[in-house]
């Protein structure tokens, strides 16, 4: 009686998933591949409703019109998609490589820094008391770190060719940072933004309350992996 004998490359490239993969978490990937499904749809939700109210409301001055449209769509949307393409579980750089994902990280991160430092100039000619809101000095506090880091990732980007001035590591676990505050920052002044008399009077309270929450899911979802990456570097470099 003789056996078959099976060529490994045929093993290798057939259907052995139904074999599990101890390093791979199976549930886990599913887990977070919804939570970034999740994020998206959330992200997209948040940043149509807000540009809805911005055309349709009335506004004194029409500056606050670009203000919203500009901030939203450089925090909330292309800043937010540039801190999630770094992700692995993002949907739509999984199959990059990783030079590629920096590339659009930065791309996005520029767009998005552009957009939101603009939009935060444009209000405040418009104001001659500044920052005496909470909305105000959150957006403050997003303004100055997102221009730190957009200036300091041009440390992390040439970490390797600055190495002898600065340490990569610290470049790179400070950018971390820098956009984590910054992103964070933004979406607790978007918050305030939903609870300001004018949005108030353009939807309901359930609304304001939804809206509120959809910021709140999505910034936890999205700041997960930094935080992540900013422990693991953090460790790394004191072990050294």
């Amino acid at each position: 009686m003789t056996t078959e004998k099976i060529d490994p490359e045929i093993i290798n490239n057939s259907e052995t998933a139904l074999v599990p993969n101890k390093k791979d978490n199976y549930k886990l990937k599913i887990f977070n591949g919804c939570m970034n499904l999740m994020a998206h749809v959330l992200i997209g939700a948040t940043v149509g409703v807000s540009i809805l109210f911005s055309f349709t409301y009335d506004f004194d001055y029409y500056g606050t019109k670009v203000h919203i449209i500009l901030c939203v769509l450089g925090y909330q949307l292309l800043m937010a998609e540039a801190i999630l393409t770094l992700s692995p579980h993002n949907s739509w750089t999984t199959s990059l490589k990783y030079v590629h994902k920096r590339i659009a990280h930065w791309v996005l991160q520029i767009m998005g820094s552009t957009l939101a430092i603009v939009g935060s100039f444009i209000k405040m000619m418009d104001k001659t008391v500044h920052f005496d809101t909470l909305h105000a000095q959150f957006s403050l506090v997003a303004l100055l770190f997102t221009t730190a880091c957009l200036v300091n990732g041009l440390t992390s980007l040439y970490a390797y060719e600055l190495r002898k001035i600065i340490p990569g590591t610290l470049s790179k676990v400070t950018h971390i940072c820098f956009g984590t505050i910054a992103f964070s920052a933004s979406a607790v002044c978007l918050c305030y933004g939903f609870d300001k008399p004018s949005f108030n009077r353009w939807a309901t309270p359930p609304l304001k309350a939804v809206f509120m929450a959809f910021v709140g899911i999505f910034t936890v979802i999205i700041i997960v992996n930094p935080i992540i990456n900013f422990v693991d570097k953090s460790f790394r470099s004191l072990k050294r």
